[in-house]
């Protein structure tokens, strides 16, 4: 099984490997990869994407597992998009709720630090969860992705994240422990994209507009705090 990662015994942050290609069920982890790919493409000369230009057609098939944070402090963050995947865990619509909604009272502090590495490095975060075994239910495997994002200012406080489970069906809410992570620089040097001219800009971005109507109208299964 490959690795992905820091050698044992982590960087300077004392990060652990994160063991990334799929569960130990062997369910695939390919909507990760499928996202960091897309992600990667988007990104030009080594700047961090923005989120104007994430067109939920070129990633259609993951969708369900996807969800998109906006920056709010220092260290938290809230949903803005959110996949059915993740309302089914959650048992409630996440629209506005905290990114913390989604682990254990043992893991927020810690979602929290990843958060700000993410934004401020910026960072790619790959997290390796757990939802314990318990009389509600068996253990839960997941994995997440975030992957930084810029908005038309220049400033990077959105992230595209991506949620895997190794169960099909559960009993929400889920609260995820944090059991390994992995938190690695977009690139050295690598900045937020120059704001666009607004003369030369085009007037239908490709991907949801953060004010005002979406040029392209969200599926069903993805939801848009205004």
């Amino acid at each position: 099984m490959r690795r992905t990662g820091l050698p044992p015994g982590g960087g300077p942050d004392n990060d652990k490997v994160v063991v990334l290609d799929r569960f130990c069920s062997g369910r695939s982890l390919s909507p990760l990869r499928q996202a960091e790919a897309y992600w990667l493409a988007l990104s030009e000369n080594g700047a961090v994407p923005r989120r104007s230009r994430i067109d939920p057609r070129a990633i259609g098939n993951i969708l369900g597992h996807c969800f998109i944070l906006q920056r709010i402090e220092r260290r938290s963050a809230r949903f803005r998009l959110a996949g059915d995947r993740l309302t089914e865990l959650a048992g409630m619509d996440l629209r506005g709720t905290p990114f913390s909604a989604l682990f254990g009272s043992a893991s927020r502090a810690e979602s929290g630090a990843i958060l700000h590495r993410v934004f401020s490095g910026p960072s790619i975060a790959e997290l390796r969860l757990d939802r314990p075994a318990s009389p509600q239910g068996r253990l839960i495997e997941a994995r997440m992705l975030l992957l930084p994002l810029a908005t038309d200012a220049g400033d990077v406080a959105r992230a595209l994240g991506v949620l895997v489970t190794d169960a099909d069906r559960v009993r929400p809410p889920v609260h995820f422990d944090i059991s390994n992570k992995l938190v690695r620089p977009v690139a050295r040097g690598a900045v937020a994209p120059t704001p666009p001219d607004p003369k030369s800009a085009p007037q239908t971005p490709a991907g949801f507009a953060e004010d005002g109507p979406s040029p392209l109208s969200p599926p069903p299964y993805l939801r848009l705090v205004k």
